[in-house]
């Protein structure tokens, strides 16, 4: 686990399941042409993409502590989830997250809220965990926090094709009928130091989370971002998004309001150490540059 972030009011701190180079960067970013890899190479190489192609990403969650509460911000991968389609997540059997937990400080009674910024496989595998063949929330006392329309569509999803949405069946659906979920709309104030921001396209209803006061403030994207290829070329979509001109826009937004400030960016899946600050580059381009 990497050092704790200071920011007044809170602390940050990364829980780290995996580290790796995952897929080849133009299937995860079909618009990313040849020609804008070799424009590039000369930063995105090795750091961001390595030498065989494959963009290396960073499976992780965010800790955000503040004088009253605990809240994780997604929840990776997960163990013991059969992932057929993606083999370095199918019935993993790692100890790396309960240990980056327990490094953090916390245990799973710890937690007070868990944040999903969107209900993708990879940001809910923790939710849950087996206990005697059952899927029960892996962190008893929280609230999960999720999108209204982000769990409408997901559930409506798996009701009508189930093997689109596998991970609905044992990360998702368990926590609902466990009674622990808050619905909420995607710009919802939790308090005063916690504040959501709407961040829709690469899922319907996605959002970011925004923690501590002006001047001493965090954002942690979740998939808003997936890399600094998507910094510098914002219209760049993934191959998963749901509306990829949406999540351009998104980015632009937001890119727009957080850049050359002292808001802290912290990404869901940029190699470590994950966190920087955007500034912009040019008329149209932006700029990440590492904390």
């Amino acid at each position: 686990m990497s050092a704790a972030i200071e920011l007044g009011e809170i602390r940050i701190k990364r829980i780290i399941e995996q580290e790796a180079p995952f897929f080849p960067v133009h299937d995860f970013f079909p618009n990313f042409t040849p020609e804008m890899m070799a424009a590039n190479s000369h930063w995105l190489q090795p750091r961001y993409v390595d030498r065989n192609g494959m963009l290396v990403l960073c499976i992780q969650s965010y800790l955000v502590e503040t004088k009253h509460h605990r809240i994780l911000v997604d929840t990776c991968v997960g163990n013991h989830k059969p992932r057929p389609h993606r083999p370095f997540w199918d019935m993993m059997a790692s100890d790396r997250y309960e240990k980056s937990l327990a490094e953090a400080g916390v245990g799973v009674n710890d937690i007070d809220f868990v944040m999903c910024t969107h209900l993708h496989v990879d940001h809910v595998g923790w939710n849950t965990r087996l206990d005697n063949g059952r899927w029960v929330p892996t962190f008893p006392k929280a609230r999960y926090v999720f999108s209204d329309r982000e769990l409408e569509f997901w559930t409506e999803r798996h009701r009508q094709a189930p093997e689109t949405a596998a991970w609905m069946t044992d990360s998702v659906l368990p926590v609902v009928a466990a009674g622990r979920v808050d619905v909420v709309k995607s710009d919802y104030a939790f308090n005063d130091l916690v504040q959501l921001v709407p961040a829709p396209g690469h899922t319907i209803d996605q959002y970011c989370v925004l923690a501590g006061k002006p001047g001493h403030d965090a954002l942690v994207t979740g998939d808003m971002v997936h890399s600094p290829i998507q910094v510098k070329y914002p219209e760049i979509g993934m191959m998963s998004d749901y509306d990829s001109k949406q999540a351009g826009e998104s980015r632009k937004r937001i890119f727009s309001r957080f850049c050359d400030t002292s808001t802290l960016i912290c990404t869901g899946h940029f190699p470590s150490p994950s966190a920087g600050r955007i500034t912009r580059d040019g008329e149209s381009h932006f700029k990440f540059t590492e904390a």
